[in-house]
């Protein structure tokens, strides 16, 4: 599908390459990103990468969308595609119990052991897509397809910080104790908030991410690390 552009209030532009997930759409996002914050417009604010699209916010006072769509459009032109050159991030994770609590119903689910689950999830090429409703809720695209699950008929309340989530093909660390209707199947200690208010979270949109597997002693010892930091 050709770029679609949207204007969003009096400051902003919506480029949105795709109806649905896929990683060439995605290519374009972070490619047009790269473009934009490397030569950045006039009056140009701040962009948000996301799944399939860019958010490109802006100061009406010196801008309009007419000049953000004829940046954005010669920009598209000269983009250098490929998959984005981010950062590697690895993720301790304990799948224990009480740890990983939907572990086993989602074993169930795909007619799988609950240590084929695990090692599918280990060999996941995840990478983050962007970033969500919550602070440091970045969305990790990558579930291997033999472990997708969907979302719960109904959130759970409650769901611990630093818990691993997957539904479909994508996977999250919760930053905060929230409901999620999200199947857990482990739980990390790395911390995603960096306390660096330059850099606050631990992700970039186009990182990629590995999960290392860690056992429940590993786990207690390493909260009590960055607990006590």
């Amino acid at each position: 599908m050709e770029p679609q552009f949207r204007a969003i209030a009096d400051h902003a532009m919506l480029v949105s390459f795709s109806d649905v997930i896929n990683e060439k759409a995605h290519a374009s996002v972070i490619a047009l990103d790269r473009a934009i914050t490397s030569n950045m417009p006039t009056g140009v604010i701040e962009t948000v990468p996301a799944l399939v699209s860019l958010l490109v916010s802006f100061d009406p006072v010196k801008t309009d969308h007419h000049a953000i769509e004829s940046h954005l459009r010669a920009n598209l032109k000269n983009l250098e595609m490929g998959r984005s050159s981010g950062t590697d991030r690895e993720i301790h994770v304990c799948y224990e119990a009480p740890l990983a609590p939907d572990l086993e119903e989602v074993a169930a689910a795909t007619g799988l052991s609950q240590e084929a689950v695990i090692n599918a999830h280990l060999a996941g090429d995840f990478h983050v897509l962007m970033y969500g409703f919550s602070p440091g809720y970045a969305y990790l695209h990558g579930v291997p397809e033999q472990i997708q699950v969907p979302r719960k008929p109904a959130p759970v309340r409650g769901v611990p910080a630093g818990s691993v989530i997957v539904a479909g093909a994508q996977c999250l660390i919760t930053t905060l104790t929230m409901p999620t209707g999200w199947s857990i199947i482990g739980r990390s200690p790395t911390p995603v908030f960096t306390g660096n208010p330059d850099h606050p979270f631990l992700f970039d949109v186009g990182d990629s991410v590995t999960f290392e597997r860690i056992d429940l002693k590993t786990f207690e010892k390493l909260s009590k690390e960055t607990t006590h930091g």
